[in-house]
């Protein structure tokens, strides 16, 4: 006899267990389903194979979407190559009989060095605006002292 009741006991604890690990499996798998749910977007698609293509067309629709932006930003590279980038300015006194430095050269030139210059003289008579052109740094024009000066802080402005 007491070996039965011992049997019942032991019996009674391994029912508890199961029923613990039963509660516990349910759970596991209510929340596997929602998760699979999710996947599968509330039954609207029946099939993994699906799954895998949606993702396949995201994928190729994400690739065109990078290559197009990497395009773009090589369009704004080459772009901003030959955009205003380097400034130089001299102030200066061409002549002796004037007082303080009226007259500057403004040099404006890209990535490459290429652009133009402004010069303007300002003597008693009026004032004079010129301009020259600069390829790779230099120019086909006699440059005065100031103009090379003006293309030099250019080109060390940007480094």
């Amino acid at each position: 006899m007491d070996m039965a009741i011992i049997f019942l006991i032991i019996l009674g604890i391994i029912i508890l267990a199961l029923a613990v690990l039963n509660v516990f499996l349910i759970k596991y798998s209510y929340r596997a389903n929602q998760k699979i749910d999710e996947l599968l977007e509330k039954g609207k698609i029946k099939d993994f194979k699906d799954i895998f293509l949606s993702q396949k067309e995201k994928n190729d629709g994400l690739e065109k979407d990078i290559k197009d932006a990497f395009s773009k930003i090589k369009d704004l590279e080459n772009t901003c190559e030959r955009t205003i980038q380097k400034i130089g300015i001299v102030r200066f006194n061409p002549f002796n009989d004037m007082g303080g430095n009226q007259s500057f050269i403004i040099a404006v030139l890209d990535n490459q060095n290429n652009g133009f210059l402004i010069s303007s003289l300002f003597r008693k008579e009026g004032s004079r605006v010129y301009t020259k052109a600069i390829k790779n740094g230099k120019s086909d024009h006699t440059l005065l002292k100031e103009e090379t000066e003006a293309i030099e802080k250019a080109i060390s402005s940007k480094k």
